[in-house]
């Protein structure tokens, strides 16, 4: 293939894939080191979920069996949990990231095959369905897979194998969202 014929986002160097799986798998050591437990995203979220209710309707969250337990479980408040500030470190460490290696744009990347807009509208639905599902299955993909997986649970293991499994049988449906 020719250096014309690669597509301009391709080009772009990126972080090696093996560095940063033991770079991760390092973080996570010290997360269960330093917190007990592994890492997770869904939690963060739920955490600016809860604070945000606590604020606009404290009523209905004293009211409420979920949001009262999750306030009892942090008595500091939601959002000084841990993993609020590995989210927070995510944001930051990918802008920063992508601002020093000359990706930070304010562009929508799709395939010429569709629209900007249908783009964001299929990444929102899909965003929608993976919150649901990560409430559902009780933690997001780090959190039941990676974590599960590190502490050698078998549950760690399943869930991985359904998490690629499902995204490899769907991929062909919504490939063309893509390419």
């Amino acid at each position: 293939m020719s250096e014309q014929s690669i597509p301009e986002f391709r080009k772009t160097s990126y972080f090696n894939p093996y560095v940063g799986g033991v770079l991760l798998g390092l973080v996570l050591l010290a997360a269960f080191y330093i917190s007990g437990r592994g890492l997770g995203a869904s939690g963060a979220v739920k955490s600016a979920v809860v604070a945000g209710v606590e604020t606009i309707a404290p009523s209905h969250a004293e009211n409420t069996k979920f949001y009262s337990d999750y306030a009892d479980a942090h008595p500091n408040g939601p959002l000084k949990s841990w993993l609020v500030f590995e989210m927070l470190g995510v944001l930051i460490g990918g802008f920063i990231s992508g601002a020093i290696h000359g990706r930070l744009k304010l562009q929508v990347e799709h395939s010429p095959k569709i629209t900007s807009r249908k783009r964001l509208i299929f990444a929102l639905a899909g965003g929608i369905l993976f919150g649901i599902g990560s409430q559902l299955g009780r933690g997001c993909t780090s959190g039941s897979a990676l974590s599960g997986m590190a502490v050698l649970s078998m549950g760690g293991f399943i869930s991985m194998i359904f998490i690629f499994g499902t995204a490899y049988a769907l991929a062909y449906f919504v490939r063309k969202l893509w390419i």
